[in-house]
């Protein structure tokens, strides 16, 4: 490739946005560029060898629910370009201390059952909004913008606009319910007390049921081989292991897309941008890190509850006041000794992970900002609180520290993989407030990154929403 030719466009950054950014723009009929700083495109999608060879894990993202719904990948052959999503049984369990485990079944009736009698109170929540699955999706996963379908968002709002610990104490009686929707509001990365967490509780239990909490077979990393596949089939370009510092770096383009936090971009490409903006994106709040134990393991879990051995993910935490606390805990800067954790045991559905008879698994804890603590030993403290024995199954481990995870991708700003904190000022507004929150005041310029709307997860959202902006105000 001759890179000192111009370009319709240039992307910086190839991760899932970054890539989906490049496809829309290629689809368009415009002459595309990606550059990334890895070895590897796929930023927070990416697998690897973390522990002992034949071990593949997840460096990032490990379960993939929003790339089902998500409108991007749905127009994406995806299964033509060799994607295989694995359905465990059960797509998520939360194990209590009697022994047993609250869960989500694909089926709403199913998972209410289970839960007494908050059964009504749970049918009532869901029901509705699974039915209109596809209806919130189109209005969630964007930016603010005249509803398409008002009456499915008017009947979201008033629960989703509520804390997660508030809805969950109002509408159910028992722990069970109120502890499964605790564990998936946490996703949320805040304190479970703050509006809106319920929303996440809402949206990812509706795709739970809707979609499933899939992974991919042999790794997150088959998912992104296939973005490349399908952008370089359109005559798009990606140039790996070359970091950009500066817009000289860079070939002639009319439009330049960052996959980058608001802080990268203004590095890069500051010195374009007005004073008043930078200002903006200078106030931008990151959120709470991660802390990633990544394990091998000589035979399977072993749950004490049934639920935990045919589920792809395992929330660790117990009750609804367990998981506020150690949300709460890290939101003030401190390290829970009994964190709340999210585990996925891949291997349980894909088999070809790991050598015969042998398994991984992958899980995370959050801690504040910066951290440099080693949670491994809580993380497995709490494993082990809900299946004796597992240390007697570890034949290696891998970790990764909140520091340790900026380093790796210099995107997660302090170990925040959202890509900054999504609470209502930050949700549908990030990186700035804008009618266009991808465009900038030069309209050469445009963030399609998880620093955008709708924030984090691998949907590629944020990356068509920007690559639309830039064909509408660049070309």
């Amino acid at each position: 490739m001759n890179e000192q030719r111009a370009y319709d466009a240039v992307v910086v950054g190839a991760g899932p946005n970054g890539l989906a950014a490049a496809i829309e723009l290629a689809r368009a009929g415009k002459s595309v560029v990606v550059y990334e700083a890895a070895a590897t495109a796929g930023g927070g999608c990416r697998s690897a060898e973390l522990t002992l060879p034949g071990f593949v894990h997840d460096v990032c993202s490990a379960i993939q629910p929003l790339a089902l719904a998500s409108p991007f990948f749905k127009s994406m052959p995806l299964h033509d370009l060799g994607v295989r999503f694995c359905h465990p049984e059960t797509p998520l369990a939360h194990p209590l201390d009697d022994g047993d485990a609250a869960s989500l079944e694909r089926s709403v009736g199913e998972t209410a059952e289970a839960f007494g009698d908050d059964a009504r109170a749970y049918r009532k929540l869901m029901g509705p909004f699974v039915r209109a699955t596809d209806k919130l999706v189109l209005e969630i996963l964007g930016p603010l913008r005249l509803p398409r379908h008002p009456l499915a968002l008017a009947r979201f709002g008033p629960p989703a606009v509520r804390s997660a610990y508030g809805l969950a104490s109002a509408r159910f009686s028992g722990d069970r319910a109120r502890a499964l929707f605790a564990g998936i509001a946490a996703h949320s990365m805040l304190s479970l007390r703050r509006p809106p967490t319920a929303a996440y509780g809402i949206l990812l239990g509706l795709v739970g049921h809707a979609y499933g909490w899939p992974t991919i077979e042999g790794g997150a990393q088959k998912l992104t081989d296939a973005l490349v596949a399908y952008l370089e089939s359109l005559g798009g370009h990606i140039v790996t292991s070359r970091p950009i510092s500066n817009m000289r770096e860079l070939p002639r383009a009319r439009a330049v897309l960052f996959d980058l936090t608001p802080r990268q971009m203004v590095a890069i490409a500051g010195e374009l941008l007005p004073a008043r903006y930078k200002r903006r994106l200078a106030s931008y709040e990151h959120g709470p890190g991660v802390f990633k134990v990544d394990f091998a393991l000589s035979e399977p879990i072993p749950w004490k509850a049934d639920a935990c051995r045919r589920a792809g993910t395992v929330h660790l935490g117990g009750t609804l006041e367990e998981v506020a606390a150690s949300e709460d805990a890290v939101v003030r800067g401190r390290h829970p000794d009994r964190p709340y954790a999210l585990l996925a045991q891949q291997t349980l559905f894909d088999p070809t992970r790991a050598p015969a008879g042998k398994h991984t698994v992958w899980t995370y804890c959050h801690v504040p900002s910066g951290s440099t603590v080693d949670m491994s030993e809580r993380i497995t403290n709490q494993i082990e609180r809900f299946a004796p024995g597992f240390r007697d199954t570890i034949i290696a481990k891998a970790t990764i520290s909140a520091m340790e995870y900026e380093a790796y991708n210099a995107n997660y700003i302090g170990g925040d993989i959202s890509g900054g904190l999504q609470h209502f000022g930050q949700l549908f507004t990030r990186p700035a407030i804008r009618l266009d929150p991808y465009s900038t005041p030069n309209k050469k310029l445009y963030i399609c990154s998880s620093s955008s709307p709708p924030g984090g997860g691998v949907h590629g959202m944020c990356g068509r929403f920007a690559a639309r902006s830039a064909l509408r105000r660049a070309f």
